[in-house]
């Protein structure tokens, strides 16, 4: 497998985990099968543990990634061309699938058999709610993403400004960490995210060989280190608050990138490459399987805790044969809604 080969699957490979980490933050079910029963707690501390914890480093690294790619053999050049190949896979996407959702919701809370399980109430069908719906994703919630990923699209020009000079990317990197860590905020756009997102991007236009260049066991080192020091720092330091927070969401997934030989990794199988799609579908149907779940099982703790496990694997199967089914029966609409991935 040549370079570009092996740095793509790397990238396919780690999106594809990221994925699977996503559908564990957003399928805690403990309350919705236990309501306030005594076993709540202990369901909710682990659920806790791996979904608000172990994998809050999947948005994180998705911009990560994001960033990384925007400014890979970046220059003002292209620009242009970066801005158009963003508009149809992240924008257009982004669009049609808020309207898709709201459409879903406005059907949905007028079915008697699921209005419940929606918990919307009557969902208004009108010119003014669409338009809110789509541009602010009312009814898709984890399109807060892309939202801040648009925003620091267009902040490319300014992002590229600043991190072109090494000492001045440096200081404006610590600075955003800093500002992050005191809780500090701006209209819009969020910090930690521009943090997460700059990081990487400092590494795409300063530091592409040691991303992409061979492995070494120095390199996997470096790697365990940073993971170690994710992990370790926070808890020397008895720090539980944002910093730390964001420390260990930017430094573990740089950790595993380093320490990943790309020659170790298996190629990318068809079922991990319908991450997007994942990403866009899992959060209606963990809600829908959950509240269903929880209305025919019984009230005992194994069934939500062993249906949270499970959860991401029901996700990679309905995304990669539903996927599938789109882009051979309906490739056009495939191609949008995909964002041509």
């Amino acid at each position: 497998m040549e370079k570009e080969a092996r740095f793509r699957n790397k990238i396919t490979c780690f999106t594809f985990v990221f994925s699977v980490l996503v559908v564990w933050v957003h399928c805690t079910n403990g309350e919705v099968f236990l309501g306030k029963s005594p076993d709540l707690e202990k369901v909710a501390a682990f659920e806790r543990f791996l979904g608000n914890t172990v994998a809050q480093i999947a948005v994180p690294g998705f911009f990560m990634m994001s960033g990384y790619l925007f400014y890979r053999n970046f220059s003002w050049e292209n620009l242009e061309k970066k801005w158009e190949s963003r508009i149809k896979s992240v924008l257009i996407p982004f669009l049609l699938w808020n309207f898709i959702y709201y459409l879903g919701y406005v059907i949905g809370s007028r079915l008697p058999v699921v209005t419940d399980i929606v918990g919307k109430g009557k969902v208004p069908f009108n010119w003014y709610t669409a338009v809110d719906a789509v541009l602010h994703y009312t009814y898709n919630y984890v399109f807060w993403y892309l939202y801040q990923l648009i925003l620091l699209i267009i902040l490319a020009p300014v992002i590229y400004g600043v991190l072109k000079c090494r000492v001045l990317g440096c200081a404006v990197l610590i600075s955003l960490f800093y500002l992050v860590q005191r809780g500090a905020m701006i209209p819009v756009l969020n910090l930690d995210a521009l943090f997460y997102y700059g990081l990487a991007a400092f590494w795409g236009i300063h530091g592409t060989e040691c991303v992409e260049g061979s492995w070494s066991w120095k390199k996997g080192l470096a790697g365990a280190g940073a993971a170690v020091g994710a992990i370790a720092l926070p808890i020397m330091f008895q720090s539980e608050g944002i910093g730390a927070k964001v420390w260990y969401r930017a430094m573990m997934p740089q950790g595993l990138w380093l320490m990943a030989n790309p020659d170790w990794l298996p190629g990318a199988k068809g079922w991990m490459k319908y991450n997007f799609f994942l990403y866009a579908t899992h959060f209606a149907l963990v809600r829908l399987i959950n509240k269903t779940a929880a209305r025919v099982l019984p009230g005992y703790w194994l069934f939500p805790v062993a249906l949270f496990l499970v959860m991401p694997g029901i996700m990679v199967w309905f995304s990669s044969r539903w996927g599938a089914w789109l882009k051979r029966r309906l490739p056009r609409l495939w191609m949008l809604l995909n964002g041509g991935r």
